[in-house]
């Protein structure tokens, strides 16, 4: 029996669409915070506090204040990074110049661009046909050309920049301002970035490596292309704040939560005080927000994914067996039990694609904020980032969200 049919067999008590552990897939544009975290019709525009900070909607959280900041991945990791190779190529596995020629033709490429690549065309050793196009027959692409062949050399892990591409979260602007890339590379990015999806993508890292002066440059390239924005939230308590809510918010209900005593010294305190969202978290999340996985995380093969961090958010010792699809879905079909929204503080939400299968796990934090691992990978750290970002980032297709919550509180 697969292991498909095996968490098919497991969940299906749960009587939904069967979220099936599998491979993140797809990637993510996201705008301003404050128009990442709501829409006008959702939320007055005097929630605005300035350009960086954008106040929560009302809720059981209490009054939350959001603000952003860009994460870059530290030398330990960019010193493993191999500096791209410099020569683009397009890989169309099991396919004929024919079809390519249908798909040039549906981009509408100029008769002489389309040649030009089509001579270009070698064969690898198992058959895929490779093209190797100039630097002029990649920035010579309209807009709409590069999204429907991009779209196209996608769909193969042979092309591994255009499969996994870098992923513009935050406005394109804010995601260059403090990139410390030169200008010039800047302005590459910006006429080079397209749209999967509702989100902004880069693929042609390769092309950008080639426009590097020295070797720092290429460093600078590396670092900036790891460049992840997260959330940080504050929690301001005020002598009117409704201690009883917050504290039953903020501890999922748990009484042994070990954040109690700051969240009932924080509502006893005389004029009030502002708490960092950071220490809500249990010490798992707590630890691991805003780094990015350390070597020695390597866990039988296999860095840590989303899944085996939403499964360990509550535990105080981690549980690698969460890696091993069928422990994680038994897991979540024993200890969980499926919720509606709104969701509370600690809830594990799936997106799940056309076939049933959960693409994406993550914790919800508040106001739809939600803690999250993009994907088994070293580039990608813990952040807090808006449900409809993370939906955008993952979501090419039509998806499902499906919320989880903890039968018992506290670890499991």
């Amino acid at each position: 029996m697969t292991c498909r049919s095996v968490l098919i067999l497991l969940l299906a008590q749960f009587a939904v669409a069967l979220p099936i552990f599998s491979a993140p897939q797809g990637q993510p544009r996201v705008s301003a915070i404050a128009r990442s975290l709501r829409s006008s019709e959702e939320r007055p525009s005097d929630n605005e506090t300035s350009d960086d900070t954008v106040k929560a909607h009302p809720g059981p959280w209490g009054d939350l204040e959001w603000s952003s900041m860009y994460l870059e991945a530290p030398d330990y990791i960019l010193k493993t990074m191999q500096t791209p190779d410099r020569a683009p190529r397009w890989i169309f596995p099991s396919t004929t110049k024919a079809a390519i020629h249908e798909l040039f033709a549906r981009a509408t490429l100029p008769a002489d661009m389309e040649q030009q690549l089509l001579d270009s065309a070698t064969p690898d050793e198992n058959g895929a046909i490779v093209l190797h196009p100039k630097s002029e027959d990649i920035e010579g692409l309209k807009p709409e050309a590069r999204q429907l062949i991009y779209s196209e050399l996608a769909k193969s892990p042979l092309n591994e920049f255009h499969r996994d591409p870098l992923i513009i979260t935050g406005s394109l602007d804010e995601w260059l301002r403090d990139s410390r890339l030169r200008r010039e590379l800047q302005d590459d990015i910006r006429r080079l970035a397209y749209q999967s999806g509702h989100t902004t993508v880069f693929s042609d890292i390769r092309l950008l490596v080639t426009h590097a002066k020295s070797t720092e440059e290429e460093r600078q390239i590396c670092r900036a292309i790891t460049r992840t924005r997260t959330l940080m939230g504050q929690l301001r308590i005020t002598p009117s704040s409704n201690a009883k809510q917050l504290i039953e918010y903020w501890t999922g209900g748990h009484s042994a939560s070990d954040v109690m005593p700051m969240l009932e010294a924080a509502t006893d305190r005389t004029g009030g005080m502002t708490i960092d969202v950071s220490h809500f978290l249990p010490p798992f999340a707590r630890r691991r927000l805003y780094t990015f996985p350390a070597p020695d995380l390597l866990v039988r093969g296999r860095l840590p994914d989303c899944h085996w961090t939403s499964l360990n958010f509550f535990n105080a010792v981690t549980q690698d067996y969460y890696l091993d699809m069928r422990l994680a879905a038994s897991r979540l079909m024993e200890n969980y039990t499926v919720v509606d929204s709104p969701y509370h503080f600690g809830d594990m939400l799936c997106l799940l694609n056309p076939d049933g299968q959960a693409i994406h796990s993550c914790i919800y934090i508040a106001d739809d904020v939600v803690f999250t691992k993009n994907g088994e990978n070293g580039v990608r750290p813990w952040i807090l980032m808006p449900l409809q970002e993370v939906r955008d980032y993952y979501s090419r297709d039509s998806s499902v969200l499906k919320g989880f919550r903890r039968k018992v509180p506290g670890p499991i």
